[in-house]
């Protein structure tokens, strides 16, 4: 369990990057684990094929919100198709922990509401 709360999550947890409201989001999901009371809005800017910006906001456990803080980081300034590359893995990869099967939903729930977006961006952008 020690593991799970590793300096980096710890410090997202505390001071999370990206935290907040955007005014005119191209996109906007929203993600919720009704087991454990997590959620997570995920507001994303896309120009130009390009996420010019990102935030987010929510409530949760430590690894829900670090995992949002560091998903944000992962996509801003990205463009579409660098960003549609991330991948569960990788996502994973980046936190640098493996969560029990309990903890994963937790872990990914803004991965998530990334997907979700991607699927709107489509639309949004047409």
């Amino acid at each position: 369990m020690s593991d799970l709360y590793r300096d980096l999550i710890l410090d997202h947890w505390k001071n999370p990057h990206n935290f907040g409201k955007l005014k005119k989001p191209t996109v906007e999901i929203k993600e919720a684990n009704p087991l454990c009371g997590d959620d997570i809005k995920l507001q994303i800017v896309v120009k130009k094929g390009k996420i010019t910006d990102v935030k987010f906001s929510g409530e949760g456990c430590a690894l829900s919100q670090a995992g949002a803080s560091i998903l944000t980081d992962a996509l801003k300034g990205k463009s579409l198709a660098g960003a549609r590359s991330l991948t569960e893995g990788k996502f994973l990869k980046i936190l640098g922990i493996s969560p029990n099967p309990a903890r994963l939903k937790c872990v990914l729930l803004s991965f998530i509401a990334w997907q979700k977006a991607l699927k709107q961006i489509k639309f949004a952008l047409k």
